[in-house]
């Protein structure tokens, strides 16, 4: 897979010039290479949007990002565009339009074949043959892109079902896909109602970090862009931090954990054992290494999915080895609970699979 990117959002026709710039410079900083903007709800002159957004753009781009704009037939009717010219978007220096509402295909088809190398981005966010049929007419499949919608209504949000239908039928096709994650601190979007701005509505209320996570591990979704505007900089900062190749739980240790306990928790690689269990994911070469070493038992409770235990000297050659619990257990007093996965996260281990690396980060 290509390079999983990162985005922003941002709604001009809603913010001041030089509070997106802002964000646009504190996004890059970490990292962000993507910006989502909006021009369904522009009203006004085909000359008022080119210098509203030109500038702005400019400078995005000067921070090495891409700029796609979301557009409708109505804003083509509107701006007097036609889908075989699109220069007025390459004047304004976009990387791209994204297509909101789509036409028969055979324009969309056209449209890849533009002069400027602009991509063309359609809405996966729904379950009709619209993609099929653009691929009939041969686009140009390296300026075609895929997203989906974001939602800000509460509870309009996708189905996790649906959601992995629509992006698995775009990835099998080899198209690039992208969608939206909420932040909890940004209050802007490209409406006046505004209850968050997810893809899923599973993720409306997760912490930002935690959805972006769940659609790494999907990995069906290639870039991630925060749809309402403006994210924080500890979540922009949390979001570029995050391992997209390895899932990492956040853990929160037991006091009773000691310093070794805590190592191999924190400082050794992880991966699930191939020979499954409906109980446990089991990291065995903890075991191996510190062969010998001294491990009390202490807190033996019972056992529940998304604690983190470590087997101590009672069970004998398994001692030091450590499991991530998936189903409740009865606790011999061999086993010592050391932590347990932030609740948020608890789901995200059914997303590991047998020979998955996977590594814990301490709770803050």
């Amino acid at each position: 897979m290509s390079e999983q990117k990162l985005g922003i959002s941002i709604y001009p026709n809603h913010s001041i010039m030089e509070k997106d710039k802002e964000y646009i410079a504190l996004a890059s900083k970490y990292g962000f290479k993507r910006i989502f903007t909006c021009l369904l709800s522009l009203d006004g002159k085909k000359e008022n949007i080119l210098s509203n957004f030109k500038e702005t753009i400019s400078f995005a781009k000067e921070k090495g990002m891409e700029v796609i704009a979301d557009i409708s037939p109505r804003v083509f009717k509107e701006l007097d565009i036609s889908y075989s010219d699109l220069s007025f978007f390459n004047e304004i220096g976009a990387s791209g339009i994204r297509l909101d509402m789509g036409f028969t295909g055979q324009e969309e088809s056209v449209m890849t074949f533009n002069p400027y190398g602009l991509k063309i981005e359609v809405n996966m966010s729904n379950a009709t043959k619209y993609i099929d049929n653009i691929l009939t007419y041969q686009p140009n499949k390296s300026n075609l892109l895929g997203c989906h919608n974001f939602y800000p209504h509460r509870y309009s949000g996708l189905s996790y079902p649906f959601f992995i239908e629509c992006s698995k039928k775009f990835k099998d096709m080899g198209i690039r896909t992208a969608a939206f994650v909420s932040s909890a601190h940004a209050e802007m979007g490209p409406w006046t109602i505004m209850e968050g701005l997810p893809t899923l509505e599973m993720h409306r209320n997760l912490p930002i970090e935690v959805q972006v996570k769940h659609l790494y591990a999907v990995e069906l979704i290639d870039d991630i862009i925060i749809g309402n505007a403006y994210a924080s900089e500890e979540e922009l900062k949390q979001l570029s931090e995050i391992n997209k190749n390895k899932l990492t739980f956040t853990v929160d240790l037991t006091e009773t954990a000691t310093e070794l306990e805590r190592k191999i928790v924190f400082e050794e690689p992880h991966f699930y054992r191939g020979d499954v269990s409906d109980y446990m994911i089991r990291s065995t070469q903890s075991r191996v290494k510190y062969k010998g070493q001294n491990f009390i038992p202490h807190h033996c409770r019972d056992m529940k999915k998304g604690d983190i235990v470590i087997e101590n000297n009672l069970y004998g050659q398994y001692a030091g080895e450590l499991q991530v619990v998936l189903k409740e257990m009865m606790n011999s007093g061999k086993t010592n609970v050391v932590g347990r996965i932030r609740e948020e996260e608890i789901f995200l281990l059914d997303y590991l699979k047998p020979w998955s690396q996977f590594a814990f980060q301490p709770l803050e």
